[in-house]
């Protein structure tokens, strides 16, 4: 079997803060952000940018080939594995080594991971991004909404061998996804609904598709719209204008969707036929199910939605004159540029007091913009944390930091509206951080870098280990990647040109940017062990940070 390749609504804050995690959670910030920051201003550039058109390709000049397709192939063979018996197998991205099988026959499973693979970090890896995949060229191509939820595990072997293929009989077809934990109904439906995009490609099942005089390679679509969701795939069928090869091949032996959807008679395929907001709605339940299917073991999160307000980067930069630097950005989802609005950030100190000093207002510019197609045609709107000409808030250190929030005023006579995440605020730690004595040294050629990277750790803190956290991507024979995180130490720092007060101590570290070769992005995070606690800062790009801050 082949799958083929506004103005902020308070009713949509509520609803979206009841379902929604609480800020910061690094594991589902990431996730989040992965899902919704596909577009626009702070683009992750990594899904949607491959699927725009949806008939792009990347790999070669196959005719008919997409990434679409590609992407929706690859979750489903990797999730066929599942017995739902036993519990195992699922989407767990081992089809990275099981792409020798004749069931997985083809390039689209290496072209789609090494693509998809780009994206991975310690907090999503292939298999997350396998299925964020198929969402994205699912929703983003016109099919229906698919909820996401994060957290699989990759597999490091292969499952049992379990794909069906167009040669087998109807009754190994239904065996196959009984196993898998699907219907005789759902199995048309599954079908029918990754059918609705790709088609079948010459070079992997040449004996179902001919190669047509002057091409090297061709994929014979499935239906008329192959780049696109729509029920064409059952209205063709049920109305006998299909070319689907595995309907009206060559080879009877291998029409496979023929037996499949005609093996109740054709009435689910005549009740997609006959309305397309039914093929959507069932498409969107089971494609759904499909890339929620893991091993047994695997703890899914809930469903990621879309946090209203959420912060990205909180940094805090130790400056060494009695002042702590506060920067970052923050966006605002489903929400359009306005004129009349006015924005602050509020914070409380180490002790929880807050007064009318602690205050700063955000600022915009009109290319902090961004679009959402996810879950609807969204404006979303990025706002700098301080005044647009320096882009940060001062904070005394010796008062500190331990939340912060934001009041919004409209100027249409509504009042002040607080974002604080129902009251919990957005917490911050400022027991450790950068140090702005932090600096580069760059090679007379320009071609490499070194870092003093200085940290900055709160005088009451006793720390057993400071020192950086950074993701390093290795390659697999997949054609795909895993991480691994390495770590660097520091030392106390000594001299006087480190600067230091009787609220911080300064640790210190070299850093090469050679380290972060195979980084994508080249971002580290601080942390500090201290007892049984680890804290840590948000990752942050240390060469383009200290850009031009040459050492002395």
């Amino acid at each position: 079997m082949s799958f083929g390749s506004k103005k902020l609504s308070g009713l949509l804050l509520i609803a979206a803060s009841a379902s929604a995690y609480t800020w910061p959670d690094p594991q589902l910030d990431e996730l989040e952000s992965l899902v919704y920051d596909q577009h626009g201003f702070n683009s992750r550039g990594i899904l949607a940018g491959a699927l725009d058109p949806c008939s792009r390709f990347n790999f070669g000049s196959t005719v008919n080939r997409s990434n679409v397709a590609d992407w929706i192939r690859t979750a489903y063979h990797d999730m066929a594995t599942h017995n739902v018996e036993d519990g195992t197998g699922g989407l767990d991205a081992s089809i990275q080594f099981e792409q020798d099988r004749a069931e997985n026959a083809g390039d689209g499973f290496f072209n789609s991971i090494r693509h998809l693979s780009l994206g991975i970090t310690r907090y999503a890896g292939v298999a997350d991004l396998i299925a964020l995949g198929a969402k994205t060229a699912i929703e983003q191509c016109g099919g229906p909404k698919v909820p996401f939820r994060g957290g699989r595990v990759d597999a490091t072997v292969p499952n049992n061998p379990g794909v069906p293929e167009p040669q087998q009989g109807l009754d190994s077809h239904i065996a196959a996804f009984a196993r898998q934990g699907f219907t005789q109904t759902e199995m048309i439906t599954l079908v029918a609904c990754g059918h609705s995009f790709g088609g079948v490609q010459h070079s992997a099942f040449p004996d179902t598709v001919p190669l047509p005089d002057g091409v090297d390679d061709v994929s014979q679509t499935f239906d008329s719209t192959p780049f696109n969701f729509d029920n064409a795939i059952a209205f063709e069928y049920v109305h006998g204008t299909t070319n689907n090869p595995l309907i009206v091949g060559h080879n009877d032996t291998t029409n496979s969707d023929k037996r499949i959807f005609g093996s109740d008679g054709n009435a689910t395929m005549a009740s997609f036929a006959a309305s397309p907001d039914l093929f959507k709605s069932t498409c969107g339940t089971l494609f759904a199910r499909m890339l929620d299917t893991v091993p047994k073991d695997v703890q899914l999160t809930e469903v990621i939605e879309p946090l209203p307000v959420k912060p990205q980067t909180m940094l805090l930069t130790y400056m060494g004159d009695g002042t702590l630097k506060l920067s970052g950005q923050v966006r605002f989802w489903d929400t359009a540029e306005s004129t009349s609005r006015s924005a602050k950030i509020v914070w409380a100190d180490r002790a929880g007091k807050t007064d009318t000093s602690y205050t700063d207002v955000l600022s915009t510019n009109a290319d902090m913009v961004a679009s959402a197609l996810n879950g609807g045609n969204f404006s979303v709107l990025w706002y700098n944390v301080g005044p647009i000409d320096k882009n940060f808030s001062v904070l005394e250190e010796t008062a500190g930091i331990s939340k912060f929030w934001f009041e919004i005023d409209e100027g249409d006579g509504s009042g002040v509206r607080t974002e604080d995440q129902n009251g919990v605020g957005f917490v911050l730690q400022d027991s450790v951080m950068l140090a702005d004595s932090s600096c580069e040294i760059t090679s007379s050629s320009g071609s490499s870098s070194n870092a003093t990277i200085d940290i900055a750790v709160r005088a009451d803190i006793q720390p057993s280990r400071v020192y950086i956290e950074y993701d390093l991507f290795n390659t697999a024979p997949s054609g795909g990647s895993y991480t691994t995180v390495n770590t660097t130490d520091a030392q106390p720092a000594s001299g006087p040109s480190k600067r230091a007060s009787s609220a911080y101590n300064i640790w210190t570290l070299q850093l090469s940017d050679s380290i972060l070769t195979l980084s994508l992005p080249r971002t580290i995070n601080i942390a500090v062990d201290a007892g049984d606690r680890k804290i840590t800062t948000a990752s942050f790009a240390p060469f383009s940070l200290l850009a031009g801050k040459q050492c002395k």
